[in-house]
């Protein structure tokens, strides 16, 4: 942490403490209302099956992927909180299997109340991560505003035959995660003051880390649908999987990694409500077991900040996948697998 700055970051957050989207059910009923878009032969991938970023041929060997992502601050180190940011933004163009190329910031940001030095910091942090992508940042816009956002707004490059969408797992795939979740619960107990600073440093590794080393991975195999588990949590994001593929996913609970003192947290209360929400949109169509309790299913719906990529893999290729992800530095595990179905999870 940056002991430079004093003021905590997540206090000025209305939201404070897991940078939530709005929740599935709530963005369903507003865009159901909205006309429908003209159809573009060349948009490849649009908003029919929730994907992470939008793709449009140029070429035959060619296509763009765009994406936005901003939110609150949380974290209270400007350093760290543009860093994670950037790599939550950025790993929309991963999770679609292309290469990030230009970048725009997005700032809100109360000037006349806060150290101006704080942005310098969130966007030094943005810049290196950025950097650390191989992208170009090339402007953006800004506003003073009373409550700090930040985010970017990415495009990258993809040929259109290689796009992983997150419609086409298939049955008898193998499901790889290549991050811990938890990662809203430990947010939260951030801001209520709960974590050491070794937990503290830790979560912020994992949300910071690009997802540039498991993509570069996923690139050489037989990789069916990919996305990356953000504010819907693993659940909400595999359940997109399966209805967008028309499967069903079956996850083995214990092979879900997760953070450090997740669980103990979650029963002292530390759940953000995004996770609460998360858990109220998925319950119909996520079989949980009888037995587990309500912390554990919070858990596995926990709203998630910059989380790992969620790989739909033939069961042929993945054990070389998983080997090859691991060996490359990468937290990865496989959690479950594919069957045929009508778009459901089932935990085991």
């Amino acid at each position: 942490m940056d002991s430079e700055f004093e003021i905590k970051l997540t206090s000025l957050s209305s939201k404070g403490g897991c940078g939530c989207k709005i929740g599935p059910a709530d963005l369903s009923q507003v865009l159901r209302d909205l006309p429908p878009a003209e159809p573009n032969p060349n948009l490849l991938v649009g908003l029919d099956t929730s994907d992470d970023a939008g793709v449009y041929k140029l070429t035959d060997d060619l296509a763009l992927v765009q994406t936005l992502d901003f939110f609150t601050p949380i974290v209270d180190d400007p350093y760290s909180f543009g860093q994670i940011a950037a790599a939550n933004a950025i790993s929309d163009i991963y999770a679609m299997g292309g290469k990030p190329l230009t970048v725009l910031n997005i700032v809100a940001f109360p000037i006349s109340t806060l150290d101006k030095r704080i942005l310098t910091a969130i966007l030094r942090g943005a810049a290196d991560k950025v950097k650390e992508a191989g992208a170009t940042l090339v402007g953006g816009h800004s506003i003073d505003d009373k409550e700090p956002k930040f985010g970017l707004s990415v495009t990258g490059l993809v040929h259109p035959d290689k796009v992983r969408s997150n419609a086409g797992a298939k049955a008898g795939d193998k499901i790889i995660l290549t991050k811990p979740i938890g990662v809203g619960i430990m947010t939260t107990s951030i801001k209520k003051g709960q974590l050491t600073p070794e937990e503290i440093t830790r979560v912020i590794q994992v949300m910071s880390t690009l997802n540039k080393k498991a993509a570069e991975v996923m690139d050489g195999y037989d990789v069916h649908a990919c996305t990356d588990v953000t504010g819907f949590g693993l659940m909400g994001h595999s359940l997109e999987m399966a209805k967008g593929s028309g499967v069903e996913i079956r996850i083995r609970k214990d092979y879900v990694p997760v953070l450090p003192r997740v669980r103990e947290l979650a029963e002292q209360g530390f759940v953000p409500g995004g996770s609460k929400n998360n858990y109220d949109h998925v319950k119909d169509d996520v079989h949980f077991p009888e037995q587990m309790d309500q912390v554990d299913r919070y858990i596995l719906c926990d709203a998630v900040t910059s989380g790992g990529l969620l790989i739909s893999v033939s069961s042929g290729e993945a054990d070389a996948l998983l080997q090859e992800l691991v060996d490359a530095g990468v937290e990865a595990k496989m959690i479950g697998e594919v069957t045929a179905g009508s778009g459901q999870i089932v935990i085991e």
